[in-house]
């Protein structure tokens, strides 16, 4: 009976993460960094897969998007010019008694203290979340700068660039995958809400005129990456339109996944208006308008953007992957077997074949074949204990297929396939395993 674990299921999650190697706390040993995760070797793998169908999905498989690899510290105005120096923080206090601090519209009773029940709070006061640093040997106002807080600024800033560079004419988006960083008052649910993380985001320039068949397009796109790419159930997300909007907007939607503990915004569709670029022009003093050929009118485009938060989406994978398989044992009164399973799209497995020989007298052939598997797939080679607990371990991993290499392997050419989820096991030619196996993860 395959059941999926909701109750105690980021208990679960947190603790798989960290036994298997795919995240924990930054600098553990000194008794960690709240709000920093690592991503160990299976996290990393899973990331880079992820960032990867992403980059396809939104950027090489579309004529009128590209890429866009920047800095993470830009010149000090473009954080003023977006406000984020003097609009960008949350409204914070701390309790006198227990010393906790709080972000007070994450409050039950902001008069009440959530931790210890003290009404001996501090008055509310705005906390600004960037994060400082300082560029150059002096250490003083005039060398101040920050780590970027969202990838989207850069994009702006190098708008005409690419398009000259490119030969782009609007409507065309600028992609970018790479690190923001918030100083966030109280960081929670494991990777949910960290001080350093992930975005993948596009922006979409186009004229005005049309710009909300832009937003509506994008907005459909995304929901149907979550459903067809990543699997998510209807039942998993939801579009949550924002109440209030920026003066700028004209309309914005969340993408929520409902996590084990509520509903959470993984990504965000804005129409953000001429907002960003008209900022830049002003603060920069350069022209950042578009000169349409056909009319020959020139104007600031209109942006609509898709931002993803890939920590969050890595989070949503995990909470949607993991299963407990439960079987009655063969001997009366013994517990149930229990069989964890993390049901990772084979596309985004971190090792999506696992080569497993039967005997250690086998690894050396069985070594070679993971070689030449390894030209196509992400690879691992199991020898370490018995062969029901190296399925075990690859399927707490999410590997969806293991070849399992055996004494008559060597007679036939063949190997046996074992599959994750339904644990069914096929004898596979060796030379048809790339055509078998392309067909099973990508669908060829």
């Amino acid at each position: 009976m395959d059941i999926q674990v909701q109750g105690d299921l980021m208990e679960k999650i947190v603790s798989l993460c960290k036994r298997r190697g795919f995240i924990f706390q930054s600098s553990e040993i000194y008794g960690g960094f709240n709000g920093f995760w690592d991503y160990g070797p299976y996290g990393s793998m899973l990331k880079k897969a992820v960032e990867q169908l992403w980059w396809n999905e939104m950027v090489e498989t579309r004529n009128n998007v590209v890429g866009l690899d920047s800095t993470i510290i830009c010149h000090p105005k473009t954080w003023k010019a977006s406000g984020h120096v003097d609009r960008f923080g949350d409204i914070m206090c701390d309790c006198k008694d227990c010393k906790t601090r709080f972000r007070v519209d994450q409050m039950p009773d902001p008069k009440t203290c959530t931790n210890c029940g003290s009404h001996n709070l501090t008055e509310p006061r705005e906390f600004n979340l960037m994060m400082k640093t300082y560029v150059g040997p002096v250490f003083d106002e005039e060398h101040i700068a920050y780590l970027r807080a969202e990838s989207c600024q850069p994009i702006f800033l190098d708008f005409n660039l690419i398009r000259i560079a490119t030969r782009q004419q609007l409507p065309f988006g600028i992609a970018q995958i790479g690190k923001a960083f918030r100083n966030e008052i109280t960081p929670r649910m494991f990777t949910f809400r960290s001080r350093e993380f992930t975005q993948m985001e596009m922006e979409f320039f186009c004229a005005d005129e049309g710009s909300m068949d832009w937003f509506n397009y994008w907005r459909e796109q995304r929901v149907n990456y979550y459903k067809n790419k990543l699997g998510f159930r209807d039942d998993e997300i939801r579009l949550h339109p924002h109440d209030k909007l920026a003066h700028y907007a004209k309309a914005a939607v969340d993408i929520e996944f409902l996590f084990p503990f509520g509903w959470g915004e993984l990504e965000g569709i804005h129409h953000r208006g001429t907002w960003d670029l008209s900022q830049h022009q002003k603060f920069s003093e350069q022209n950042l308008e578009y000169l349409d050929q056909a009319t020959g009118k020139r104007f600031i485009p209109t942006v609509v953007e898709t931002s993803v938060g890939l920590d969050r989406t890595i989070l949503a994978i995990f909470c949607h992957a993991y299963c407990e398989d439960k079987a009655p044992t063969q001997k009366e009164g013994m517990d149930e077997d229990v069989r964890i399973v993390l049901r990772f799209p084979a596309r985004i497995a971190p090792i999506q074949v696992a080569v497993l020989p039967l005997s250690k007298k086998l690894n050396e052939q069985a070594e070679m074949l993971q070689k030449k598997v390894s030209s196509y797939y992400r690879t691992e080679l199991d020898v370490t204990g018995n062969i029901g607990k190296r399925y075990r371990r690859q399927d707490e991993i999410g590997t969806p297929f293991c070849l399992t290499y055996d004494f008559e392997s060597d007679n036939d050419n063949a190997v046996t396939v074992r599959e994750r989820d339904s644990m069914a096991q096929e004898r596979v030619p060796i030379a048809e395993l790339k055509k078998y196996l392309d067909n099973k993860i990508y669908g060829w």
